[in-house]
């Protein structure tokens, strides 16, 4: 997670410019005077633009947000139904929920990603949209899932929190479906604290993320916020200035946070090519090299594999460490029992990998060393 252990003077400069150069003005809307005509929050939704190649993109207070966005422009409502992945963040659960819709769970493949077979045989006449959930760096069965979601005439999400920078066929991912969707919370491969966005090209929905994360605001130009109309009941979802001022800071050194996590990324997977079973990355994809994943099959080996990370201070990431959160199985309180049945497989699946966090505040050397231990178990 390394956008966090970058933040230094050039986040605090961009913040410092707020109070020298906007006297202080931390909404991102109006006060157009005091703030000299200066909008970080336009600003930063215009670079993610130009990064991403997307013609549209809306800041939101946070990746949960945007999600639920998403679904609300799509006319997801009570009685519907949204196909996710049984390995996810419960975000993605708590967004379908609070549109009073029903989440359907699919299993994962071996890629850990969402199986596409298994898409086509949820899908039924209340399915509203389907939710795509790269997981921890890398990218789904793209292609198939597409294909199932365009001949089914469904919408189709990427929840790309996990997996900024990440590409399918040279096109980053979170930008080849309807709504493209990102987290910028601490965790996250570029953060604001909190924060999200979604991305689309079409300027209909756009429009609608627009109004409707700002209590329903038509936004029209040169009407005061205070005499503007509305067509919509919204909610607040706005960005503020300061989140944006960090954000412009850390999306300028995506390239860096790319590049040098996969040096350590390779460190370990060079030592383990022909002795580890490593996590598959799908045909045409690129993964941002976020976390390297391997499979053990003996449990007693595991556990003593997890052990030895933890000593390391390296630790593991959502597989074991904090699987709760990342797993359907565990979500008797949010999911359906008749879903719940549907993650069985998952589990064997999951259960027998482990996930490295790649940090940039360990040098390379460490992951080679770290990977030479970790020989010594397997």
């Amino acid at each position: 997670m390394p956008g966090n252990e970058l933040i230094n003077h050039k986040e605090l400069r961009e913040v410092k410019k707020i109070f020298t150069e906007s006297d202080g003005v931390l909404f991102a809307h109006g006060f157009d005077k005091r703030r000299k005509n200066i909008f970080r929050v336009r600003q930063f939704e215009k670079k993610l633009s130009n990064v991403f190649k997307s013609k549209y993109v809306q800041c939101v207070s946070s990746g949960t947000a945007a999600i639920k966005i998403a679904l609300k422009s799509l006319g997801v409502k009570h009685g519907d139904e949204v196909i996710t992945q049984s390995f996810n963040f419960i975000a993605t659960i708590e967004a379908i929920l609070d549109c009073g819709a029903k989440p359907i769970i699919t299993g994962i493949n071996e890629d850990l990603n969402m199986s596409s077979e298994e898409l086509s045989k949820l899908i039924t006449k209340k399915t509203k949209a389907v939710i795509l959930v790269h997981m921890l760096g890398y990218s789904a069965e793209l292609d198939k899932i597409q294909k199932v979601c365009k001949k089914k005439k469904i919408p189709l999400i990427e929840d790309n929190c996990e997996a900024m920078g990440a590409t399918f066929r040279k096109k980053k991912l979170g930008t080849q479906s309807d709504i493209g969707i990102f987290s910028f919370d601490f965790g996250k491969t570029i953060t604001t604290g909190e924060g999200g966005c979604l991305l689309t090209n079409n300027k209909k929905k756009y429009l609608y993320f627009k109004r409707y994360h700002d209590h329903g605001h038509k936004l029209l130009r040169n009407l005061p916020r205070g005499i503007d109309d509305a067509d919509m009941p919204g909610f607040n979802y706005r960005m503020t200035e300061l989140q944006a001022a960090v954000g412009l800071a850390q999306l300028s050194k995506l390239d860096y946070i790319l590049r040098e996590s996969k040096k350590r990324f390779i460190a370990i997977e060079n030592r383990f090519k022909n002795k580890v079973k490593l996590r598959g990355i799908y045909k045409g994809s690129i993964p941002n090299y976020d976390t390297l994943i391997f499979k053990i099959d003996d449990k007693k080996k595991r556990s003593r594999i997890v052990k030895y990370l933890n000593s390391t201070g390296v630790g593991t990431k959502n597989l074991p460490d904090a699987i709760k959160w990342h797993f359907a199985f565990f979500w008797k309180h949010a999911v359906t029992k008749d879903q719940i049945k549907n993650t069985l497989i998952s589990k064997k699946i999951l259960e027998k990998y482990i996930a490295i966090p790649i940090f940039l505040r360990k040098k390379v050397e460490t992951y080679e060393k770290v990977a030479i231990g970790l020989l010594k178990l397997i």
